[in-house]
């Protein structure tokens, strides 16, 4: 019978969006094979093994998310109708959040490339600008009033 890596079995069958995500849920206790906790992401499975996830650690794309959510929680702002820049969107879980609290628009910007949630790339309310420093930004760029950087 044929094996392989837990954290690509986890992808194989749809319970994480990828390995990076599927190790999150391995080190958080959450990836299971039958009742037996998985405690490696390399761990070896069979192939026709019973794998679950059981809760999520969070809801947000990247583990980022959980900082920003504490952070306007613990403050009490309210994002609601805001434009915002996501400086060093990275994944986009700063994005995520401002998006899931009713910013209107953010602008996900990073030096980097093909790294921002699928999920977030096809939302209408987010500005992809990659490979972009924002010590180079211009109204080009961000041709709105902005009420928030993150």
């Amino acid at each position: 019978m044929a094996k392989q890596r837990a954290d690509q079995l986890l992808v194989d069958r749809g319970l994480a969006e990828s390995r990076t995500r599927a190790q999150a849920l391995i080190l958080a206790g959450l990836a299971f094979v039958g009742d037996r906790k998985i405690d490696k992401a390399g761990q070896q499975v069979a192939d026709d093994a019973e794998v679950s996830v059981k809760g999520r650690d969070h809801p947000w794309v990247s583990r980022g998310g959980i900082k920003l959510d504490h952070a306007l929680s613990h403050l009490g702002w309210d994002v609601t109708g805001a434009v915002a820049i996501d400086v060093g969107s990275s994944t986009g879980g700063f994005t995520d959040v401002l998006l899931s609290r009713g910013a209107v628009r953010v602008y996900a910007v990073d030096s980097g490339t093909n790294q921002l949630a699928w999920k977030l790339r096809q939302d209408e309310r987010v500005i992809v600008h990659e490979q972009t420093s924002a010590r180079i930004l211009t109204p080009t760029h961000i041709p709105e009033p902005i009420d928030l950087i993150v």
